[in-house]
């Protein structure tokens, strides 16, 4: 399923920034852009409203149209690797690249296949600002908003991330990449959070890689439909003889690298960041 406009002008600007090494820049035309004021009244009604009733239902309507989404986009979707989690694993980050506002169901769909209730997924607050059916599954589907406001990261952020992680055992789906670059095979370079969070709070990583296989049928004039292969690499621990900072730059290196090793694999070419119209799952056409 195709979701935006001006796709052309989007792989532009891929490969534009993946050529420069600017891996972590907004690639979509049309995504919300927030001032540091819109974007603290998000997760400051977040905050506020997270517990109430009405909040809670409409919590469990969302989750219920992002399973039925998850049912629907991964019919044909594999998994490979599941016997590396442990049956007993408890509060744990997931790690995995990020190309598409749907490709969070394929995590929902590991953790569906695990017989685990619950699957927080961290989300900028720009994504709280669309509108739509997909705006209301950026907002309710169990989604934790995430800002660049230090006071909320320091304080009202890692508190939620404890609570979900620590006492409450939950699963929760933090993207390294921060942007979404639609279809992009290729694995980017993460930043520090998911890493510095788990190191923090002591807690595993369960990094993932989804390959993304192009079918013969057609999606639209522009594109081939694809299909998930959600490949489950390893499960980092934080190392007990580290400080917070250095299991933040080790975790960080290792999934990367996993990562990096699971495309070449996979793909069967050295990963490099000189763009090729095959990096864009699906595309028919070249630049």
């Amino acid at each position: 399923m195709i979701i935006g406009d001006n796709r052309r002008a989007v792989i532009e600007n891929i490969k534009s920034f993946a050529e420069s090494g600017q891996f972590h820049n907004k690639v979509e035309l049309n995504d919300p852009v927030l001032t540091a004021e819109q974007s603290r009244k998000i997760t400051d009604a977040y905050l506020e409203n997270r517990s109430s009733l009405t909040f809670k239902a409409k919590t469990a309507f969302g989750v219920f149209l992002a399973k039925t989404a998850t049912k629907i986009i991964n019919k044909n979707t594999e998994i490979i690797g599941l016997e590396k989690i442990p049956k007993d694993l408890g509060g744990v980050l997931i790690t995995s690249n990020h190309f598409s506002p749907l490709e969070n169901t394929v995590i929902r769909h590991l953790t569906n296949t695990l017989g685990r209730r619950k699957l927080g997924i961290i989300s900028q607050t720009s994504n709280f600002a669309m509108t739509g059916i997909i705006g209301y599954i950026m907002n309710y589907a169990d989604t934790i908003p995430i800002s660049t406001d230090p006071r909320y990261l320091a304080r009202d952020f890692l508190s939620i991330l404890k609570e979900r992680l620590v006492n409450k055992k939950h699963a929760i789906l933090l993207y390294p990449e921060q942007e979404m670059w639609f279809n992009y095979r290729k694995p980017r370079p993460p930043k520090n959070g998911a890493y510095f969070y788990a190191a923090k709070l002591n807690v595993p990583i369960i990094s993932c890689f989804v390959e993304i296989v192009d079918m013969d049928e057609d999606d639209t004039a522009e594109f081939k439909k694809v299909k998930y292969i959600l490949h489950i690499l390893d499960v980092l621990y934080p190392d007990q003889s580290k400080t917070v900072k250095e299991n933040t730059e080790a975790l960080g290196v290792t999934d990367y690298t996993l990562k990096k090793n699971c495309y070449e694999s996979v793909y069967g070419k050295e990963l490099t960041y000189t763009f090729d119209s095959s990096d864009i799952a699906g595309w028919k056409e070249t630049l």
